[in-house]
């Protein structure tokens, strides 16, 4: 235990100072002010009839000046974005030894490769966590300074609720992104996966099947399949469970078992 402490804080001195923390939360923070624009658009009558594509964007996404519709955005943010963002972070985490190459240093350790693997993991979940929540309170405040009219009775638990079950969804879909990034030995790899997962998970959500592919199943969580969302069943979420454990599990044993020559 007291090894697996050490190794946690190493990965938290590593990354505390890193450039890339910062540019992760403005990337991210950009859907709660795009958010803000398009209920100042709708706000705003003249403002409306003066800005053609946003005013059409907006209105193809039925979007209103109200609690819901922003906070459905922010979820739909996490669904689709954060499978981009949160692998961003996780190709960071497990491809920087490499490109820096300290690898072998963490490699040379009196502590379990394991552990050193489960400190990373931790620092990922809880990376993408802060991520969420920082959108949220960033909505909230930009909501409330638009001066939204209070939601209704019994609205905003579930809005919430949607929000954290989709980033849960979302981070747990990045986990196998850890594997491509010690097996690809630095960030080309994990990118090039996510990359693809992005459009394969697009083309596949758009045929019906993406209740079955786990990588549109967060997306399709946060409405932003519109209907396709009632066709997630048990089978959806098992699937994408058990691609998160076999992605942690892959990681664990290449990182244990493989020969390490970089």
């Amino acid at each position: 235990m007291k090894q697996q402490l050490h190794a946690i804080q190493a990965e938290f001195l590593k990354n505390r100072y890193a450039n890339i923390l910062w540019a992760t939360f403005i990337a991210f923070g950009l859907a709660p002010i795009m958010g803000g624009v398009f209920i100042l658009i709708i706000q705003d009558p003249e403002a409306l009839a003066k800005t053609g594509g946003l005013a059409a964007k907006t209105q193809a996404m039925n979007f209103e000046a109200n609690w819901k519709s922003y906070i459905g955005l922010l979820t739909q943010a996490v669904g689709v974005g954060g499978v981009m963002v949160f692998g961003f972070v996780a190709s960071w985490i497990f491809g920087r030894e490499y490109s820096e190459g300290t690898a072998k240093d963490l490699l040379s350790l009196p502590t379990s490769r394991t552990k050193i693997l489960n400190a990373k993991f931790m620092v990922y979940v809880l990376w993408c966590f802060v991520l969420s929540v920082s959108n949220l309170l960033l909505g909230l405040l930009i909501g409330l300074f638009l001066q939204l009219p209070a939601p209704e009775a019994g609205i905003l638990s579930p809005l919430l609720s949607d929000y954290f079950i989709t980033t849960l969804l979302t981070v747990l879909i990045g986990v196998p992104i850890a594997f491509f990034a010690i097996w690809g030995k630095g960030y080309l790899a994990p990118l090039g996966f996510v990359a693809l997962t992005l459009v394969f998970s697009q083309i596949i959500a758009a045929t019906g099947y993406g209740s079955y592919f786990p990588w549109s199943i967060p997306g399709l969580y946060s409405g932003s399949g519109g209907e396709y969302k009632m066709l997630l069943d048990s089978w959806s979420y098992t699937i994408l469970i058990l691609t998160s454990l076999a992605g942690y599990l892959a990681t664990i044993f290449y990182w244990k078992n493989a020969d390490q020559t970089k």
